[in-house]
């Protein structure tokens, strides 16, 4: 039997690395951006990852693929 992926999931966990982690993208980058400093701005912009813990474990059931 096939195996669905969770809509929800892949839509904000969009990759997964060689070494297994999920690949997602920071928060707070989308409104109020004149209020926020030009450094946190930038840093908002890098991707972010998930290695490890419960959270991992939940998407590796999510996500069945890769």
């Amino acid at each position: 039997m096939k195996l669905k992926t969770r809509r929800a999931a892949a839509k904000r966990f969009y990759k997964k690395t060689e070494k297994g982690y999920f690949k997602h993208a920071r928060a707070n980058k989308s409104h109020l951006l004149f209020d926020k400093p030009r450094k946190r701005k930038r840093n908002l912009k890098r991707a972010h990852y998930v290695k490890s813990g419960a959270v991992h474990h939940n998407l590796k059931e999510l996500m069945p693929w890769g």
